[in-house]
């Protein structure tokens, strides 16, 4: 019966995205902010951490504006970049030239500065974020020509949407791995210097360092900075902006050090890089953000005695 379901939840999954890979992206776009109006005034649960989020926000860097509205806002975005996703996995690259700009892929070709020791690899982590259509940096990975792109995603626990899912994914060429059954897999692939890891680094993932974000503590990913020392690789981040209906651009960052005068830096020392990177690109644009991820467990319901 489950393999029943599994299956029958594919073929719906399957069928909304033939459905809507048939329209233009700037169709699809506004769809989305229509579907996520509607989550806006549905959702309470994810509008009540995104409002009052928001709202601690503009507290913490003293701007003016009204929470509900930037919310709305907000989850508008959402709609717009998750039904375009659906949308860009399944165009090809010159289809896309219009839509998405790449910034800084030329970060990839400087050389190794000269605090890096005599092991340092050619490869890169990429410290991501879910900023913008934050599923486009994958589209930025496989455009780097003579590298592999990879990327880690935690798989979701319904086996059909996970197989459809990793599909979607898999067609922009970059390779895939679930951080909780792929890692032996992941490691082999790390000892290739050529190879581009994004690793997203910007949410509460139940474990990392207790470090200051927006002005206030939070449990902080330190797995950019141990994988870059771990591997040997050099470190940097990417940014997805959202710059008009249908458009992004992916921008990336400079390198972040991970050596100093010829030794390791700190793992906190390069987190707090990689956090002060995130937060000038939220300061730069708000709405861009995924606030409805209760970063700092603000909101999280007492449990029951």
């Amino acid at each position: 019966m489950d393999r029943l379901l599994n299956h029958l939840l594919y073929l719906a999954g399957r069928t909304f995205v033939w459905v809507v890979q048939l329209f233009p992206l700037r169709f699809v776009a506004w769809t989305g902010r229509m579907a996520g109006l509607l989550a806006f005034h549905l959702d309470w649960r994810h509008r009540r951490v995104a409002v009052g989020q928001l709202d601690c926000f503009l507290k913490h860097t003293g701007r003016k504006g009204d929470s509900v509205k930037m919310g709305k806002e907000h989850f508008q975005r959402l709609g717009e970049n998750y039904l375009s996703a659906v949308k860009t996995s399944g165009m090809r690259p010159e289809a896309l030239e219009k839509h998405i700009e790449f910034r800084g892929i030329d970060l990839f070709e400087k050389p190794v500065t000269p605090d890096s020791p005599g092991e340092w690899k050619n490869g890169w982590i990429i410290a991501i974020g879910h900023f913008g259509n934050f599923e486009l940096y994958a589209r930025s990975l496989s455009s780097l020509n003579g590298r592999v792109g990879a990327a880690t995603y935690r798989g979701l626990n319904q086996p059909g949407l996970n197989r459809l899912l990793h599909e979607l994914r898999a067609s922009s060429g970059v390779r895939f791995f679930d951080r909780r059954k792929e890692v032996k897999a992941l490691r082999k692939l790390m000892t290739d210097g050529s190879v581009v890891l994004g690793l997203l680094a910007d949410q509460s993932a139940g474990s990392g360092m207790l470090l200051d974000f927006l002005g206030d503590k939070c449990l902080c990913s330190t797995a950019p900075a141990i994988f870059s020392q771990r591997y040997h690789c050099r470190l940097a981040t990417g940014i997805c902006y959202r710059t008009g209906p249908a458009k992004w651009v992916v921008e990336f960052e400079k390198e972040i050090p991970t050596f100093a005068n010829g030794s390791k830096r700190s793992v906190e020392e390069v987190t707090k890089d990689v956090n002060t990177a995130f937060e000038k690109a939220i300061y730069k644009d708000p709405l861009n953000w995924f606030w409805v991820h209760d970063r700092w467990k603000r909101f999280k319901k007492k449990r029951k005695r």
